[in-house]
């Protein structure tokens, strides 16, 4: 009888963990709006500029987006901030002596797959604000912009590492 209970509880467990990893491979509303921050190469000092500009952009999209109730009041906000956000890219990067060129380019751009903690994000060209330094062939940061995901990091200014799952679904039932 023990072996039959314990048969059953492992088939209950399985069960549970099967689902939480098909559900939360759909975590990204199809209508999110991504960001990504490409490295011209994966040198110390590239890398070191990338997050600045990732950290300026996180600070930025946060008081930008922080009211926004709708992923087209969202897209509306961007549109008409993108040469603000450009100029706070340029002045970050003058303030880093970096001499490469950079674009922004915000519309359908592709994205790698990507598994992070055991979630997998497959490829394909998603919604997005994509900053590329200078060749853009070094590694790269992304995360959703809207829903505000990357925000949470914003509000958690404490923690090295955030949790999105739990997150995630607050966020989604708030916005959709």
């Amino acid at each position: 009888m023990k072996k039959i209970i314990f048969a059953f509880i492992a088939i209950i467990i399985t069960y549970m963990l099967i689902g939480n990893v098909i559900a939360v491979n759909d975590i990204i509303p199809d209508d999110a709006i991504r960001i990504r921050v490409v490295a011209n190469s994966n040198s110390d000092y590239d890398q070191k500029v990338k997050l600045k500009v990732k950290d300026t952009l996180e600070q930025d999209m946060y008081n930008l987006l922080n009211n926004a109730k709708n992923v087209n009041e969202a897209r509306t906000l961007i549109t008409s901030n993108l040469d603000k956000l450009q100029s706070n890219i340029y002045t970050i990067l003058q303030k880093e002596n970096y001499k490469l060129p950079f674009t922004v380019n915000f519309g359908l751009n592709y994205f790698p797959k990507k598994e992070y903690k055991g979630i997998i994000y497959d490829e394909g060209y998603y919604e997005s604000l994509v900053v590329t330094l200078g060749e853009g062939l070094g590694d790269n940061w992304w995360c959703v912009l809207f829903p505000p995901l990357c925000m949470i990091e914003v509000e958690q200014t404490n923690t090295t590492d955030v949790e999105y799952t739990t997150m995630i679904k607050t966020i989604i039932n708030k916005y959709f």
